[in-house]
């Protein structure tokens, strides 16, 4: 899945797949890649047009859907 590098203190880069609703998210200090299903592509979107993709990310994704560590 292609990734957006993003300005974000937790977040390296973050892409989404709309096909599948799959949303995956490269975290900075760990560098690990995790994927995150069924994510409407509105909550994608409202996470990317957030001021903090981080907080926002928090708040809409982490913990609100099922995921896996790809990489």
């Amino acid at each position: 899945m292609d990734r957006d590098i993003v300005d974000s203190s937790m977040i390296a880069s973050i892409g989404y797949d709309q096909s599948s609703g799959t949303a995956e998210v490269e975290f900075r200090s760990s560098g690990q890649v995790w994927q995150y299903y069924d994510v409407p592509e509105s909550t994608y979107n409202d996470v990317r047009a957030a001021g903090s993709i981080g907080k926002a990310f928090n708040a809409m994704i982490r913990g609100n859907f099922r995921e896996v560590r790809v990489g």
